[in-house]
């Protein structure tokens, strides 16, 4: 299995081949690294695609769909590398009191893409549990959704509760969702604003970048 067939099955969102594919590219020895490369190329191009509007939303979910499953077969073998241990942590929520996760989800398979590691604490997160995490893992960014113009504030009681715990300035909050702009998150508290899951990455690159 060569690794530009790997890229077009992504390209392509051929969900039902890619399991195949990644398990066969396995079978002959390939690296796993190599493999990952090979699906972010993909996922790129279809970010490309998105940005230029010939893909779409449904084709950004499918997309995940399709990069999830493969990473489902990949996870093992990753695991057992010692690269694995060396990627930078990134957690991932939906704030208190929402419950969509479309957006956060397609950014967690992005950021996969990109050889990052995700914490998806799910839905409806406690400020605590941010704060928690962050503690436990020593990451540095933090990617809050709110999708739900009333749970908007929860990003502020994350950002107080970071601060209460005397960590605010160790971490940076990322946060996204249809109420907000990069004006409203820059008044909530937060870091910065992603008005997409596509751009989310770009910008978690930067704020590591330049931490």
């Amino acid at each position: 299995m060569d690794f530009e067939k790997i890229t077009e099955l992504v390209i392509e969102l051929e969900v039902d081949e890619i399991v195949n594919a990644v398990k066969e590219a396995l079978d002959e020895g390939k690296d796993p690294f190599d493999i990952l490369n090979a699906l972010t190329k993909g996922m790129d191009e279809v970010g490309r695609r998105y940005e230029q509007d010939i893909y779409y939303l449904a084709e950004l979910v499918l997309a995940g769909e399709t990069m999830k499953e493969a990473f489902n077969v990949l996870k093992p073998a990753i695991a057992e590398s010692d690269q694995s241990k060396q990627k930078e942590k990134i957690i991932i929520g939906t704030v208190k009191g929402d419950n969509h996760d479309i957006g956060k989800n397609l950014l967690g398979t992005l950021l996969l893409s990109s050889g990052y590691e995700v914490i998806d604490l799910g839905m409806d997160v406690d400020p605590k549990d941010f704060v928690e995490t962050a503690k436990k893992t020593g990451a540095k960014i933090i990617g809050l959704s709110s999708l739900l113009t009333m749970t908007v504030p929860q990003i502020t009681e994350v950002d107080k509760a970071f601060k209460e715990a005397g960590l605010r300035d160790k971490v940076k909050l990322i946060v996204g969702g249809a109420p907000l702009n990069m004006e409203l998150a820059k008044k909530l508290g937060a870091d910065d604003f992603a008005p997409d899951a596509v751009d989310g990455v770009k910008h978690i690159k930067n704020l590591l970048s330049a931490s």
